[in-house]
């Protein structure tokens, strides 16, 4: 990928016509695109070992409408030695439009898609990895999980990871397994961290097996009761907030603000 960017007034652009939905009345448009650059071409079937994480997401989440996987570093560097450089591009029409970067917004009322969205648990897990792939937080990260010992180790930061019952919102695994795989599956919740949020993540700790070394739940806050039931199920809450960001600000935030501003705490040392 080049690049990501969004495009002005896109209803009037190709190669999607903007969809009217009868009974509200509302029109949708999408004007987010991404510039590719081919690298590669190849034809293999999916049912191969070194495609074993995309499938499996595919195979246990592609019947929710989910349509496309981060794969994980064994894939790309499989992928990478098969086929043949491509030698050519595709050329795409060249045309100049106004561009725009999308603001997330806190409070509802400011909210305006596709220009200003409203704060999300998906947009929330998109901080937290991109927070997680500076060295330094990572490191903090594992240490808060009482894994200081993995800090420094080529670890990859991976987005919905799919299991036989339900899926992990982030999963933190070795990047080039030798051995034994490790793997740290991480929920995300953008209020407040209940019992069953716990329950849940303790579950997918059983899934993943001998070689998951901890997991962390990250939520707003929680209280006294469900902190409680983690150390019970050996599971870490750790809460999020934003340093220096108003809920009322009128123009919203930019991805890049976001993820400044974001910081993890254990709860007994949480931002007040």
């Amino acid at each position: 990928m080049d690049r990501k960017f969004a495009l002005d007034n896109a209803q009037h652009l190709p190669p999607w016509p903007s969809v009217t939905f009868r009974q509200s009345g509302k029109t949708y448009y999408f004007p987010f695109r991404l510039k590719l650059t081919l690298i590669r071409h190849f034809q293999e079937s999916l049912v191969r070992p070194e495609f074993a994480y995309v499938a499996e997401n595919l195979l246990l989440r592609g019947g929710y409408g989910k349509t496309h996987f981060q794969a994980d570093q064994t894939t790309l560097q499989s992928a990478s030695q098969m086929g043949a450089l491509a030698t050519q591009q595709k050329e795409m029409p060249q045309s100049v439009h106004e561009e725009f970067a999308p603001r997330i917004a806190f409070s509802r009322r400011l909210a305006a898609p596709p220009r200003t969205y409203l704060f999300n648990e998906m947009i929330l897990q998109c901080v937290l990895k991109n927070h997680l792939s500076a060295p330094a937080n990572l490191s903090a990260f594992l240490s808060f999980l009482g894994l200081g010992g993995l800090a420094g180790a080529p670890l990859e930061i991976l987005g919905e990871k799919a299991l036989p019952e339900g899926h992990v919102d982030v999963l933190i695994k070795d990047a080039a397994p030798i051995g034994t795989s490790r793997q740290i599956p991480v929920e995300v919740k953008l209020g407040v961290a209940t019992t069953r949020d716990v329950e849940q993540l303790a579950n997918y700790v059983r899934l993943l097996g001998k070689e998951c070394v901890g997991g962390a739940l990250v939520a707003r806050g929680a209280s006294r009761a469900v902190r409680a039931v983690a150390v019970t199920k050996q599971v870490v809450i750790l809460s999020y907030f934003f340093d220096g960001l108003a809920d009322s600000a009128a123009s919203g935030y930019g991805f890049t603000d976001l993820v400044a501003a974001f910081h993890l705490a254990t709860l007994s040392d949480e931002k007040k």
